[in-house]
């Protein structure tokens, strides 16, 4: 598969031209890296006005996911998150009452600066019994039926997260079919799922009737920090018209083409043997969890590229540390550790090396009951209104003004303008978090 964007810069860089443009650093300097950061010189084409290599290779990332059509992101699926948000709520059919979202709860904060910017609201789709960790939203298709038929505003769309942050997957097959009974799009937060297109049989939400997704090719894809996707499916074709404008409403003008030469190479990556190692690697990490389960360690039923253990997972973080591993995340209840087919063997064995001694460490996730704020006013209330930030042995009764979530994994535990109660703040507690920005008295 051809590198229009890649070649490109190679050809600019043999040619030694005088740089009288941006970036400053005009092609040197001590990363070594300079040389191929370019802007929208003659022939580089531009993201968001895109009809020349960007569109070309943009078509190749296209026919290699099967979409109707693939957009790039230089600034992660969150762009395009918001992105495809907009565009469902714009093409909407106008009831005259305020747009609606209806997303399952460990949706990405995101979702809120995208309610906040965009004016509409959020219905939340909660688990139907009780989960053990705020990164975790099992939806089944009885509730997501339920759901849509007592709304008063039909939604404009549902967000789904799968997989999530722990590797859990929702049935998309299955809640698609849902949504589109009741002529509902279906959108997918698909960014730690950007390789399950490439599994001997794809398990990538566009395949299983998602409407819409981001992907986050940096995640699981051999590609730069930054690079995403958002698919448009074929049956959606009307979201496309719009998109650039989507994408560039919640985007930098200056996208970095080091990014967009990174999203370049990776379709030949993908058009190579990349399925073929992604198979091998898949065999290797469920024969590790088979040789860690027999040992005694708990491990989560996830998608195929996350390895996550129950437990004490900051105990567990801590003892990979010392053994040269990093993990993705960690808390109280559990650690995540993110495979792909660039891994190396020594990074299998290192894990393998520390996590046989850490069974004393994992045991069963405790039931988790996700408290239900209540609303006090919208998001977009809340997220402009004046604010402060308090101890959370102060916030109680007070109302949530911006999203307080570290990231990872960046899902709010108290959404904005969603009122504090005790049962929200002992699980701010939970996390590791001390204080939280509320609205002003």
């Amino acid at each position: 598969m051809n590198t229009p964007i890649y070649d490109f810069v190679t050809q600019y860089l043999a040619g030694h031209t005088s740089r009288l443009h941006m970036p400053g650093h005009k092609g040197a300097g001590p990363l070594g890296c300079e040389g191929r950061d370019i802007t929208e010189i003659a022939g580089a084409d531009a993201l968001y006005e895109a009809d020349g290599i960007i569109a070309e290779s943009e078509k190749n990332a296209s026919l290699l996911f099967g979409s109707g059509a693939t957009f790039y992101a230089a600034e992660g699926s969150s762009q395009c998150l918001r992105a495809m948000l907009y565009l469902a709520m714009v093409n909407r059919q106008d009831t005259g009452a305020r747009p609606v979202a209806l997303a399952a709860r460990n949706a990405h904060k995101s979702l809120l600066y995208a309610a906040a910017l965009c004016d509409f609201d959020v219905e939340w789709l909660w688990p139907e019994r009780s989960t053990s960790s705020v990164c975790t939203c099992p939806v089944t298709a009885g509730e997501l039926r339920r759901r849509l038929e007592e709304l008063e505003t039909p939604p404009f769309c549902v967000l789904l997260t799968s997989p999530d942050y722990l590797g859990g997957m929702q049935d998309i097959e299955g809640l698609a079919a849902v949504c589109h009974a009741c002529n509902v799009s279906l959108l997918v937060d698909n960014a730690h799922g950007a390789y399950l297109k490439f599994l001997t049989q794809s398990r990538h939400p566009l395949d299983l009737g998602a409407d819409m997704c981001c992907d986050s090719a940096h995640k699981t894809l051999p590609a730069l920090t930054g690079g995403a996707y958002l698919h448009i499916s074929k049956g959606a074709m009307r979201y496309a018209e719009g998109a650039k404008d989507a994408l560039s409403l919640f985007g930098s003008t200056s996208p970095s083409y080091l990014i967009l030469q990174s999203l370049d190479l990776c379709n030949a990556r993908l058009a190579g043997d990349f399925p073929e190692k992604l198979a091998r690697t898949a065999e290797k990490l469920d024969a590790l969890k088979g040789r860690l389960s027999a040992l005694g360690l708990h491990i989560l039923p996830s998608e195929p590229m996350k390895l996550t253990l129950s437990g004490d997972g900051l105990a567990i973080a801590d003892a990979l540390r010392r053994g040269g591993v990093e993990c993705e995340y960690a808390d109280g209840d559990y650690v995540v550790l993110m495979f792909s087919p660039e891994n190396r063997e020594v990074d299998f064995a290192r894990v393998e090396a520390v996590l046989k001694h850490c069974a004393r460490f994992t045991y069963p996730a405790e039931p988790l009951m996700l408290p239900r704020p209540s609303r006090a006013m919208s998001l977009r209330q809340a997220i402009f209104a004046p604010s402060e930030v308090v101890p959370i042995e102060k916030a109680v009764g007070r109302v949530c003004a911006a999203p307080t979530v570290a990231c990872p994994p960046a899902i709010p535990i108290a959404v904005s303008g969603e009122r504090i109660g005790r049962e929200v703040a002992a699980l701010f507690r939970r996390y590791g978090i001390e204080t939280v920005r509320v609205l002003r008295d």
